[in-house]
């Protein structure tokens, strides 16, 4: 059988990651465990792949109906992750901006998680602390439409089993691994677009 370009291209990222995985779980404020990775439905798992898009290098393109969630490298290639999106993150379309990147970020009920888990008010108004019980996991990327918050956020903390379902309350989740490796790639000002 011929060893094929996407054999190349899985071979090398596999062989780069476990070390850079490594190191960076030593640096983590909390335990990372890559290892849900390989828990993930195949398809779903991050791989550098060809991907034809008009969109410049550096932009992040959402496609929500397959949720996938690609970092666009140029010349024909991107990152694809596997991500969950939510019933708002659907609702949207267009381009936004990430205007702030926090790591282990604070998380603060919204009136719709209220109304489906009352208990939730303990958490107001200074919000959940960030840690491993944390919806919003690792890492969160806030996405604003000018200097409107829209309230979507690219967040990690999803559950294996969630990755390529519409599992979120509303915004865009990936696997701790993955966010944390999104977020060392991306800067402020990085644009998102949400695919129709």
């Amino acid at each position: 059988m011929p060893f094929t370009r996407r054999d190349f291209l899985c071979a090398t990222f596999s062989v780069g990651l476990a070390p850079a995985l490594a190191d960076r779980a030593l640096a983590e404020a909390f335990p990372i465990d890559a290892k849900e990775a390989r828990e993930v439905e195949y398809k779903f798992r991050r791989r550098d792949m060809e991907f034809e898009t008009p969109e410049p290098a550096g932009t992040i393109v959402v496609n929500p109906r397959k949720c996938f969630l690609y970092l666009v490298l140029g010349s024909g290639m991107a990152i694809r992750y596997g991500c969950s999106v939510g019933k708002s993150a659907k609702a949207w379309q267009g381009e936004v901006l990430i205007k702030d990147k926090k790591e282990w970020p604070i998380w603060v009920p919204a009136p719709y998680h209220l109304e489906v888990k009352p208990d939730l008010a303990k958490y107001l108004p200074g919000g959940m602390p960030g840690g491993p019980g944390n919806p919003m996991g690792a890492r969160a990327m806030y996405l604003y439409k000018g200097e409107i918050d829209t309230i979507n956020r690219i967040h990690g903390g999803m559950k294996p089993r969630d990755i390529g379902r519409k599992a979120t309350a509303g915004c865009i989740g990936m696997l701790n691994v993955d966010v944390v490796d999104l977020y060392d790639r991306v800067q402020l000002g990085t644009r998102v677009v949400m695919l129709g």
